[in-house]
Formats: structure tokens, sequence, C-alpha cells
């Protein structure tokens, strides 16, 4: 029953990519997509803690300013980023840029923090490298400049945020870590994303699913509700429960399946392809991912981007 969480998280994440493009060229910018999501996950986590856990609700003054911090910089952030590549690259080549910040969890892990990580590290750091520069086609500049650096800049608050959630969970559940930390993301996109710019009429405005699904189309309401609850909730509450049941390696393993899963429906989708040589490159990335989500010796090095997306430490993020 683990595994099958963990696959059916990774696949609502990789999914997920999709509909996050969908929504973006529905006329949403990604901040404002950022604070509806994020503000989503905060009151279905906080109704979940209510229901089970109401002393999650209590927290000292220096949690509330490591939750802040996790909050802006490990989720806010990221998936503000995250919604940038999305906008400007393929829906996979944005996602995989994000994950490479796995490389600089284990690099601080053995440079900052001094834990032991075993020599690995060094062969997925040239393997994610050499994969992604390949991918990006770098002797050609054929993708957005804007979009890589969006995606790399996500990688940097993917690291931020296993670095402070990971420890964060070791003395409170990982479901209130989701909590706090998308409360304090709702409330700095609450200011800065510019949700009051949008129109009640565009919410109602029926909204080509695009590429391939062109031909269908629905409220754009009912597709943020999908990005927020099915796209964003639903699949880190699977990882939580993965994560009771798997060993935290073998469930990070298991997460990687993102990436496939979100190449896989752009391309079914929204028709985005990669040629031979970039399909080479993304093989190479994730095998370095791999290798470095397995580096730490007893430590946790899984994903989510939005995705991250990011709900909390120890799951698959996206996006």
């Amino acid at each position: 029953m683990g595994y099958l969480f963990a696959l059916i998280a990774s696949l609502l994440f990789g999914l997920n990519g999709s509909t996050t493009k969908v929504v973006i060229e529905a006329g949403i910018s990604p901040a404002q997509l950022t604070f509806i999501r994020v503000t989503v996950i905060a009151v279905m986590a906080g109704i979940v803690l209510l229901v089970s856990n109401r002393a999650a609700f209590r927290i000292d003054r220096r949690q509330i300013l490591v939750m802040a911090v996790l909050g802006i910089a490990g989720v806010a952030l990221i998936q503000w980023f995250y919604a940038i590549a999305i906008s400007l690259l393929p829906v996979g080549i944005a996602l995989m840029l994000e994950y490479g910040g796995v490389l600089l969890v284990a690099l601080a892990a053995r440079f900052i923090f001094k834990e032991r990580v075993k020599a690995r590290i060094w062969v997925a750091i040239g393997a994610v490298l050499v994969g992604m520069a390949v991918v990006a086609q770098v002797w050609a500049s054929t993708l957005n400049a804007l979009g890589v650096l969006a995606g790399i800049l996500a990688a940097i608050c993917l690291a931020v945020y296993f670095l402070i959630g990971e420890r964060q969970v070791q003395s409170t559940s990982a479901l209130a870590v989701s909590f706090w930390s998308m409360l304090f993301a709702s409330a700095f996109w609450l200011v800065f994303s510019g949700w009051w710019n949008i129109q009640p009429a565009v919410l109602g405005r029926q909204t080509s699913l695009g590429g391939n699904l062109a031909d269908l189309s629905f409220p754009l309401w009912s597709v943020l509700l999908w990005n927020g609850v099915l796209g964003s909730f639903a699949p880190y509450l699977l990882s939580y429960l993965a994560l009771g049941r798997l060993k935290a390696t073998a469930a990070g393993i298991v997460s990687s399946s993102e990436v496939i899963f979100a190449f896989l429906f752009a391309f079914l989708w929204l028709g985005e392809m990669l040629d031979l040589v970039q399909a080479v490159g993304a093989a190479i990335v994730l095998v370095g991912i791999v290798l470095a989500q397995t580096s730490r010796a007893d430590k946790v090095i899984d994903l989510d981007l939005a995705s991250q997306d990011l709900t909390g430490p120890k799951v698959s993020l996206t996006s």
C-alpha cells in the first residue's frame, strides 16, 4: 500500500504540471495561482488537524519564526518560480530543473551540517549537470533563458525547504508543518500576488484544456479547484500515508517517477515533446536524482513543486 500511495501521489503531481500550465495560459498569473494553491492546502490541512490533532495549532515563538521562513522561502517562492518556469518551458523540463535542488541538499548536508554522505553524490552531481545541459541543449540555446533561471531558483528554494523542513518534522507532525508553512505562504501571497485583480467573470469563463484536448473546455474555477484539491492537497496526503509505510529512501525513489509522469502527461495532453538527444539527457538526470536521493546516510531527500510544488518535509514536491 505504501508503494501504491507514493506512486499515485507522483502521478497526480505529474498531471498537475499540465493543469498549472493551462491555468496560467487562461490568464491567472503565477503569483495568483500560487496564492490560490497554498490557501486551499492550508485550509484543508487546517480542517484535518481540527478534527484529528488540535494540539498542532499551539506552537512557540521560535517555531513560528522557523515556519515563517519555511513558508516564504521554501513554499511561497518555490511554487512561484516553478509556475514561471512552467509558463516558459515544457512542463517536464521545468520540473527536472527544480529537482536539481536535491543535489544542493546533499551538498549542504556534507559541507554545512557535516553529515556522512556517500561517494555516489559526486556521480549524481555529474549526471544531473550533464543531463540538464543536454536537455537544455546549451550549445544551441533552444530554451527560454528566463524559464531556465526560474527553474534554477526553484531548485535553490527546494533545498531551503528540505534543510529546514526535515528538521521541523522531527518535533511535530508532517501535516502540522504543512499547515503552518502553507499558512505563512498564503499570508505572503495575500499581499504580493495581486489576487484582487482577478475578475469574477474570468473564473466562470470556459477554458480550453489546450493541446490534444483543445476541444474540451471547463469553467476556469473548476480547473482551479482540481489544481488545489486533487493536484495539491490529495497527493501531499498520499505522500504522508506512503511515508508511514515505507522507508524514506524507498518513498523518495518512487517519487522520482513524478518527472516521468510530468513528461508523459505533457506529451499526451499538451503535445510537448523532447527530441532524442533531450530524451537521453532526461534519462541521465533521472539516474542522477535517484543516486542523490540515496546518498545521504539515514536521511531523507524526497520531493514534491508547486512541486512541489511544497507542503511539508519528506514528501514529493511540485509543482
